[in-house]
């Protein structure tokens, strides 16, 4: 006799329940991507290799992509109701990020008007999206303060990606456009997660991986504040300070975490990692500390554990036919 949920699924096709979640593994191919091309700087090697990882993430991207591009061609109820959904809309601008963590990567990969052009769409992509979401943050929907959750960062962190290649493509007051916009949110959304985290109930299991997020928007703060100010001053440390305080947080976290059934909310742990990791490498770089350096490549070990791991218990998820399926 089948299940329920096996019920529902032969009702409702895989592909009308196929989440804009899924940009989140983008995103952490692309910080992978962008670890790796900071690896090979620091200690040379064959550039085959990022260049290899920038080719899976692109592919990932496309084929993504392509089938959410279905989906809302299909099923643009189910569009709809996600982004009326007061979590997964925030999940929207991980398409934009996703863009610009790919042009980015391409900018040292294989710089060019490709990377630039990319970059730019995806730049415009998400500031329509900033927009999209604050408003609808701020109009008549029935958010409350339990729906408030560390993915409410992701359109900041966007913003703030914006001038780790822009500033180098020549659009240094764009990059400071976005940079401001990115920091503002950051300081705001903080606030308020702070403020549901400590006096609300806890996050529902789903969640939880979400936590990681706080350690990304310092970290990459870090690394687009770099590119204008050339080197590091007070600001700069603080940044990665904060970074590396969040990130000693979640690890303090981490016997909760690992009790966790796996959910494609598991790959908010990849990109705030890589993040974190580059930031740390920029960090040594600029220092020229030898302690820093060391860190660099043990995060960049993690990362890759995490990644494999993400991708082992989602192509088992995919076989076992759990995701994509109407939540209960």
């Amino acid at each position: 006799m089948a299940s329920i949920p096996d019920a529902q699924t032969a009702v409702q096709p895989r592909l009308k329940n196929f989440p804009v979640s899924f940009f989140a593994i983008v995103m952490g191919l692309a910080g992978l991507t962008l670890a790796t091309q900071r690896l090979q700087h620091a200690l040379g090697g064959n550039p085959l290799i990022p260049l290899t990882v920038l080719s899976i993430t692109i592919l990932t991207f496309i084929v993504i992509a392509a089938l959410y591009a279905t989906k809302a061609a299909r099923y643009p109820d189910a569009v709809a109701e996600e982004w009326n959904h007061p979590v997964r809309i925030c999940f929207f601008p991980a398409i934009s990020i996703s863009l610009i963590l790919i042009a980015t990567a391409m900018a040292k990969a294989a710089p060019g008007p490709m990377a630039v052009t990319i970059w730019a769409v995806g730049t415009f992509l998400h500031l329509c999206g900033t927009l999209a979401v604050v408003s609808a943050w701020i109009g008549h929907r029935p958010f409350e303060a339990v729906h408030i959750n560390p993915a409410w960062f992701i359109p900041a962190v966007g913003n703030i990606l914006v001038p780790v290649a822009g500033v180098g493509f020549g659009f240094v007051e764009v990059s400071w456009f976005f940079f401001s916009v990115g920091l503002l949110f950051w300081l705001v959304l903080l606030t308020l997660v702070f403020n549901r985290l400590i006096f609300h109930n806890p996050l529902p299991a789903k969640l939880m991986p979400t936590l990681v997020i706080l350690i990304a928007p310092p970290a990459v703060g870090l690394i687009a504040y770099i590119q204008f100010a050339g080197g590091l001053d007070p600001f700069a440390r603080i940044l990665y300070y904060a970074s590396a305080l969040f990130f000693l947080i979640i690890a303090a976290q981490i016997g909760k975490l690992r009790r966790l059934p796996y959910a494609l909310s598991w790959w908010a742990y990849s990109f705030p990692i890589a993040a974190f990791t580059i930031a740390t490498f920029v960090y040594a770089d600029l220092t020229h500390s030898g302690p820093h350096r060391m860190i660099g490549f043990g995060l960049y070990g993690v990362l890759v554990c995490v990644i494999l791991l993400l991708v082992a218990k989602t192509l088992g998820a995919i076989s076992r036919r759990e995701i994509c399926v109407p939540e209960n």
